[in-house]
């Protein structure tokens, strides 16, 4: 019994850290360094407390995506109702409404530059939770940040 109880544990925490391993920024302007530093998009990850959990459970959460992301995009997640302080929740609000996201969750593909003290973004495309899980999800990504 004991051994099964470890093989299990053993199973359990080697799952926990590989789908603890995915890195998503909060910060707006760190996000924005990264991306233009490592020359990738940015998946801007719009949610909410109450936003159905489809797309994080079927897809961000996979191997699959752990991989793609790490090549393809830098990952930022803005909560639009985050009471931490006023001035992300404001910061959050402003970029739902840049980047017209109505429905939640849903992700944005964007790149930015910051020229004078003002940033412009230029968004890519927007995608919400794909049935079909993480390969199909990734595949219209795929067609959004590398257009043929």
């Amino acid at each position: 019994m004991n051994r099964k109880l470890l093989i299990l544990l053993f199973f359990l925490i080697s799952f926990l850290a590989k789908s603890q391993s995915l890195v998503w920024t909060t910060d707006m302007t760190d996000a924005i360094a990264m991306s233009n530093e490592k020359r990738k998009p940015m998946l801007i990850f719009f949610t909410s407390p109450g936003a159905a959990e489809n797309l994080q459970n079927e897809v961000f959460k996979s191997p699959e995506f752990e991989k793609w992301s790490r090549n393809n995009v830098i990952l930022v997640k803005l909560d639009v109702s985050d009471a931490s302080s006023n001035e992300i929740k404001e910061q959050n609000s402003k970029l739902r409404t840049a980047f017209n996201i109505v429905d939640l969750p849903q992700v944005c593909f964007a790149s930015a530059t910051i020229r004078k003290g003002k940033t412009m973004f230029d968004t890519l495309g927007k995608l919400s939770y794909i049935p079909g899980g993480a390969k199909a999800w990734i595949t219209e990504s795929d067609a959004i940040i590398n257009p043929q």
